[in-house]
């Protein structure tokens, strides 16, 4: 039974998935709000050393982060908490020894919350250069290249990014998204995954055998959440800008606009609810 640090446990994916993991792990949840879960819990901010001495007792086998500043926050509150206090948590667990890292990074990574925003191509790789204006995408970026940095520092370390979809309830998810006018968070809009899904795939991350290096993964649905083929929304939105043409495929005509053939491979995860045309 590993001993596994959930970040963020009161927030929407972390209490689920520590309610989960707690069946066959030992989870400890750190957050700033009691997640009101009978597991053991630690008040504290994760980018504070004075808060994380709470786990000096605990030999921490593999950290789920989670805590987060989430989508349109200031640029400011992003650098200190999603990147500052991304390097105060790992540095904290790899001087105590923990080797296993999957974190919660973002789509958002790549720079779309701006509608000016355009791919280098489709469907997004994995490891998609940042082209942020806005904070919160270049935030999670940084915290990526936080984990590259500490890599190189000790090569045995396991790091997982997952660039994470637009996380819905899986009682409410919503309709797939018609041909409609461009806005901020775009892909967001058309990227969408169930928390049962998102719970499932940190799962898998955290008892995947240890693999040393660090990865950026698309943690998305196999399909994209749109009514309209995937061509005609992104042509609405880009024009000729960006070559869609190969959503025009057979068999392609409503596939992700992100790649996720490397989370599929590597972890086995392949998002079970998909959207209803």
């Amino acid at each position: 039974m590993s001993k596994v640090l959930i970040t963020g446990a009161s927030g929407f994916i972390g209490s689920a998935l520590a309610q989960s993991m707690s069946a066959s792990h030992d989870v400890i949840c750190m957050s700033r709000s009691n997640p009101s879960l009978d597991l053991p819990w630690m008040r504290g901010e994760f980018g504070s050393f004075e808060d994380l001495a709470q786990l000096d007792e605990h030999q921490i086998d593999v950290v789920v982060h989670l805590g987060a500043v989430t989508g349109g926050c200031l640029e400011r509150d992003g650098i200190l908490v999603n990147v500052e206090g991304t390097r105060c948590l790992m540095r904290y667990l790899m001087d105590r020894g923990c080797c296993k890292f999957v974190m919660a990074s973002s789509i958002a990574a790549v720079g779309f919350q701006s509608p000016l925003f355009r791919p280098q191509q489709v469907p997004i790789p994995d490891e998609h250069p940042c082209f942020d204006r806005d904070g919160y995408g270049v935030s999670k970026y940084l915290m990526e290249e936080v984990t590259r940095y500490y890599g190189r520092q000790n090569p045995d370390i396991d790091v997982i990014n997952f660039r994470l979809a637009s996380i819905t309830p899986d009682e409410g998810m919503p309709p797939p998204r018609p041909v409609c006018p461009i806005g901020e968070w775009a892909l967001g809009s058309i990227t969408v995954m169930a928390r049962s899904d998102a719970v499932r795939a940190f799962t898998l991350a955290a008892e995947a055998p240890h693999q040393a290096g660090v990865r950026i993964m698309n943690a998305v649905g196999p399909q994209a959440w749109v009514q309209d083929p995937v061509a005609d929304v992104l042509r609405n939105w880009w024009g000729d800008e960006v070559d869609v043409s190969c959503f025009e495929q057979p068999g392609k005509e409503y596939s992700s606009v992100y790649r996720c053939d490397r989370i599929r491979e590597e972890l086995g995860f392949i998002a079970q609810r998909l959207p209803q045309r």
